[in-house]
């Protein structure tokens, strides 16, 4: 089973029945006020499955789709097919909770704040592919060729700029520390990818 397709059909699926639901909208999203006041962590999961509009979710199950293959094939690899795409999927579903963790803890007590999408998840696949393949070229603005690891730090980089504005009503926090997540988690669940990362980095680096 691929798990990548199966969060994007699922978070897809979810995410267009709250587009005419409000109601199970509100139950679903991340909002630490109620999370502290009602005990609603479930939210920290649910949130990472619905999405504002066409283009948050599009875009939010694009990326996860081409990245999530490729993170997703790596540990399906390293663990078999089974145990890998399943520690896959514990996987993202542990980082979406965990970039939603800072911003209840800032949040809590702070009733407008809410925030929606697989984005911090997705910082997190990001980030592992990174791990995987950090000299390979991304786009910029979907433009502009840099290699991976270039990309990140200038992700890294925004998201904390952003984050700091906070005029937009986009959780960049969710983003940043989902990265930070990612990579955290990637690392437990198989240490031996920060060395071929290392490796990487100085037999492929070009001088």
């Amino acid at each position: 089973m691929n798990f990548t397709l199966l969060i994007v059909a699922t978070s897809t699926l979810i995410s267009l029945v709250c587009f005419s639901n409000s109601g199970l909208f509100d139950k679903l999203k991340h909002h630490p006020y109620t999370e502290q006041h009602k005990g609603q962590f479930y939210r920290w999961l649910t949130s990472g499955f619905v999405h504002g509009d066409f283009i948050h979710l599009f875009v939010n199950m694009f990326v996860l789709h081409e990245f999530g293959r490729t993170v997703e094939d790596y540990f399906a690899f390293h663990y078999g097919d089974n145990g890998g795409r399943w520690l896959f999927l514990c996987m993202y579903l542990l980082i979406v909770v965990m970039a939603n963790v800072p911003t209840y803890f800032r949040h809590h007590n702070h009733y407008p704040f809410a925030s929606v999408g697989a984005s911090g998840g997705v910082s997190g696949i990001i980030f592992i592919f990174i791990l995987l393949q950090p000299l390979s070229m991304l786009g910029l603005f979907a433009i502009i060729p840099i290699p991976a690891i270039l990309f990140g730090v200038l992700y890294l980089w925004y998201s904390t700029w952003a984050s700091k504005k906070q005029n937009d009503m986009i959780d960049h926090e969710a983003h940043f520390y989902g990265a930070l997540a990612g990579l955290l988690v990637a690392i437990v669940s198989r240490p031996a990818i920060l060395g071929e990362f290392f490796e990487t980095l100085i037999n492929e680096f070009p001088l």
